[in-house]
């Protein structure tokens, strides 16, 4: 992890009417770190994200991703950026090479490069011989791993990561975060959002969100002793509780 910032926001805020979803957010994030993106449902995580990831224009406010403003450069931004969600990551109609192959394409990798990255892609998750198979037809935990990969097969500045575990056993889980880790000592950033808060402990540090605001931001560790907490479990519980705003 490097002191380089590759996030950063300032007072970043948005209003759906009267209604402030983000409500004057600030914090960076550097070079190789794991970022936590906490919060309850409603806590305006996910509207946060988007503008990051320079699909939702602020309201108000400032930040750069990757070194590009979210007002004037978002096509810039999702160029140098990776997304993957729970849901939606992959085309289940399309066989594992396809994915790949048309990631490839929309990441703009030459055609050469797709054919290397394919093939060294597949050899890592040990799935070559599973190349031609439909993705519909994979197991939840093989999905998630080929979804992640395909999201930082051009070696992207930063991956958002959205609920990227979710009902995915724990073996599984864990092997996943061993992806996670294996990506962040290449460089890559990664910003995520998770509700498993054994996976907030394994983040360089975690911010959480209620009712729009960032109510704390720190490392696992700092955050469970501010907090007299024995996990982060009861870090969120205890920040959580103070939302007023239904979901």
């Amino acid at each position: 992890m490097q002191d380089t910032a590759v996030i950063t926001a300032n007072r970043l805020t948005k209003h759906f009417g009267d209604f402030v979803a983000v409500d004057s957010i600030s914090f960076d994030v550097r070079k190789g770190e794991i970022f936590g993106f906490l919060g309850a449902n409603g806590a305006g995580k996910t509207t946060a994200m988007r503008m990051l990831c320079g699909l939702s224009l602020p309201s108000s406010g400032d930040a750069t991703v990757a070194g590009f403003d979210v007002y004037r450069q978002t096509e810039l931004i999702k160029r140098n950026i990776g997304y993957m969600s729970q849901k939606f990551s992959l085309y289940e109609d399309l066989t594992v090479r396809e994915n790949i192959e048309f990631y490839g394409g929309i990441y703009r990798l030459s055609d050469a490069a797709i054919r290397s990255k394919s093939a060294s892609l597949l050899e890592q998750l040990q799935m070559t011989t599973e190349a031609n198979r439909l993705v519909r037809s994979l197991p939840l935990g093989w999905k998630q791993k080929l979804a992640f990969s395909i999201a930082v097969v051009h070696d992207p500045a930063i991956v958002f990561l959205d609920e990227p575990t979710g009902g995915v056993d724990p073996i599984m889980r864990k092997e996943f975060w061993g992806m996670i880790y294996a990506a962040a000592e290449r460089g890559i950033t990664v910003f995520v959002t998770t509700h498993y808060m054994d996976e907030a402990e394994y983040c360089n540090r975690v911010s959480i969100m209620v009712d729009g605001r960032i109510e704390a931001l720190d490392s696992p560790a700092a955050l469970m002793q501010q907090h007299a907490a024995s996990s982060m479990d009861e870090v969120f519980l205890h920040l959580a509780r103070k939302a007023t705003r239904k979901e």
